[in-house]
């Protein structure tokens, strides 16, 4: 599942994939397959990920209503 609200996250703070990937210290291809979906990052990339843009696990990695109907 696409995460949307990871890559908008980094879009509001003016980073690009590498600045985010610098940031917490992954590749940038690695943040593209985060965002793509194609990747599920490890649970301290999450908190990493979560630390660094000031967010919560739920933000980015935790369905919402609408994407818990599309996995079921």
């Amino acid at each position: 599942m696409k995460n949307l609200k990871l890559k908008a996250a980094c879009a509001g703070k003016d980073w690009s994939q590498q600045d985010f990937a610098n940031e917490v210290g992954v590749s940038r291809q690695t943040i593209s397959a985060i965002e793509k979906g194609n990747y599920n990052p490890s649970v301290n990339l999450c908190i990493k990920i979560c630390q660094s843009l000031g967010k919560t696990l739920d933000d980015f990695f935790w369905p919402d209503s609408r994407d818990r109907k599309k996995l079921i």
